[in-house]
């Protein structure tokens, strides 16, 4: 890895829709947040892993986990309409406030539990000083220049983009979609403005099995299913 100070945050609150208590509910019998832990343990050095939560339950779970939680998050940041740019800069602020500084932040999300240490690694090593951030991405199927449409005036549908010149997907230019797993930001970007503003992003590509990204039982199924019969087996 590089000389940056790197530190891993792993957010997790404490409310969830789609699946009630979801970061710390079992999966494959270990709580889903387990997954992104064990990944930052074997990189990182404990003291350079904030897990930050809102919630009493999951810092219980992370602490049987051997794991220190450094501070509740405020219930503000826990919010739907909380944003990862207030959460990030909330830990960064915690550390500072200590005279800990850090260069990058290596963001790993909890419904994510397939990407790998040597994803993370990988994509870490991509990362350089001229950049805003290295994000991880999966080759979508869905494809502006063949198969998704926009709706005219009239109502008739038209491709996106390309005046459907390509017949062909392979003939396509490649589109990526963020798959949600790994996100190595740079600090100083991120004081300057929002995460969906940096104009200097770099790609980390990722198989679509290891993209999975928990946010309906279905996905929960798949994951399940993948660690019961694939790592397993591995």
């Amino acid at each position: 890895m590089n000389n940056n100070k790197i530190l891993c945050v792993i957010p997790a609150r404490g409310g969830s829709k789609g699946i009630p208590h979801k970061n710390i509910k079992e999966l494959n019998g270990k709580p889903l947040i387990y997954y992104s832990i064990n990944v930052a343990r074997k990189i990182f050095k404990d003291e350079d892993i904030c897990i930050s939560t809102d919630d009493d339950e999951i810092i219980k779970i992370v602490e049987k986990c051997g794991l220190k939680v450094p501070f509740k998050r405020p219930s503000e940041l826990a919010t739907d309409t909380a944003t990862t740019n207030d959460v990030l800069l909330h830990a960064l602020n915690f550390y500072e406030s200590k005279n800990i500084f850090y260069d990058m932040i290596v963001l790993l999300q909890p419904t994510s539990p397939l990407r790998t240490v040597q994803h993370v690694k990988d994509a870490i090593s991509l990362y350089h000083e001229g950049i805003d951030m290295v994000v991880s991405v999966e080759e979508s199927s869905s494809n502006p220049y063949y198969n998704l449409f926009e709706e005219d005036e009239f109502g008739f549908l038209h491709i996106s983009k390309g005046n459907g010149m390509f017949t062909r997907r392979q003939d396509a230019p490649m589109v990526w979609k963020y798959n949600g797993s790994i996100y190595i930001i740079s600090c100083r970007s991120l004081k300057k403005c929002k995460i969906s503003d940096f104009t200097r992003k770099v790609k980390f590509p990722m198989k679509d099995i290891y993209s999975v990204d928990i946010d309906s039982k279905i996905d929960w199924m798949i994951a399940e299913n993948f660690l019961k019969n694939v790592v397993k087996s591995t």
